[in-house]
């Protein structure tokens, strides 16, 4: 499988390894253990490029559910599977280093295939994008807040004043939906500081590291934090939780082969029928993908006028 994020100069590994060596030096001539910890911001090396396969390629992009190094652990073998499936063309599945970048590419068309969010997904179809499938499990599809055990937040009026890290402006679940929800109990955005951070982990490691107070994200991310992270996640919790909506989509451009596309939706359809494919399912965590349609995000429609009415609208 093929793995794409950026392109690598040849003196990357040079470089990195003399930064490496200066931050060691800083870090033991100049700590200054009064200071407040800046907002963490995970650093993600890129993947190389390997030689253009002879057949013909399409892309596949997941939008930053997780960090890179994550998304091509979990999301590589259903890739990999499809190419075993469909040896007569490659798929390559490519990750994007926040939420900014996944969306300009999306919006480009630069995709043939797409996992966005629901907010993703309703503004890909006025570029051309076409649902032909989502993921299951929708009542895992709402945002929740994770605070410190020790933080004395018990209300969401004690986050009045107070930093809340959130992924990105434009992730539905982790942001919109939780910033939806502050709303409707009285703390508008204006009464917080939203530290968008770049990422579910960034947000997660935030309240930890005592940046903020609390900080959004949404079940699938906060699950693999705690197996990953298990003495970390052991001193955070969950405070609330919002509704649930529509989960995330699989969309195609609408120049994508018909015939391919069938191929391919019945491998991933059926991947909740074989013990193979239930473990690369587990991976995510999610118990199937399902059959899905425009018509399927009209909810999501529904959410974001609400949202626009209440909450400052994203921009695209």
């Amino acid at each position: 499988m093929q793995f794409v994020l950026a392109r690598v100069n040849p003196w990357f590994n040079v470089f990195f390894s003399a930064a490496v060596l200066l931050c060691a030096v800083g870090l033991f001539s100049g700590c200054d253990q009064n200071a407040k910890p800046a907002a963490y911001q995970p650093e993600f090396g890129s993947k190389p490029q390997f030689a253009a396969p002879s057949k013909k390629e399409y892309l596949f992009g997941v939008h930053p559910l997780h960090n890179p190094e994550r998304l091509f652990a979990v999301y590589g073998p259903i890739i990999d599977l499809l190419n075993q499936r469909i040896p007569e063309v490659h798929l390559t599945l490519e990750a994007s280093r926040n939420y900014d970048e996944f969306d300009k590419k999306l919006y480009a068309r630069h995709f043939d295939l797409a996992l966005p969010n629901p907010y993703q997904t309703v503004n890909a179809l006025k570029h051309g994008y076409r649902v032909f499938g989502k993921m299951g499990d929708d009542a895992m599809f709402r945002g929740i807040f994770i605070v410190r055990k020790d933080s004395g937040i018990r209300n969401v009026a004690d986050l009045k004043g107070k930093a809340v890290s959130f992924p990105a402006k434009t992730a539905l679940a982790a942001t919109m939906m939780p910033q939806y929800y502050l709303y409707q109990h009285g703390l508008p955005l204006n009464a917080y500081e939203a530290s968008y951070v770049g990422s579910q982990e960034s947000s997660i490691m935030n309240v930890y590291l005592g940046n903020t107070a609390a900080g959004a994200t949404w079940p699938p991310p906060w699950i693999a934090f705690k197996k990953d992270h298990h003495d970390i996640a052991a001193q955070l919790k969950i405070q609330w939780m919002t509704a649930p909506l529509v989960n995330n989509s699989l969309v195609a451009r609408d120049d994508f082969p018909p015939a391919l596309l069938k191929q391919i939706a019945e491998i991933i359809f059926s991947l909740h029928d074989s013990p193979q494919g239930r473990e690369m399912l587990a991976r995510i965590p999610l118990s199937r993908f399902e059959t899905a349609s425009d018509a399927t995000y009209q909810p999501v429609y529904e959410f974001i006028e609400k949202f626009a009415k209440t909450v400052p609208p994203v921009k695209e």
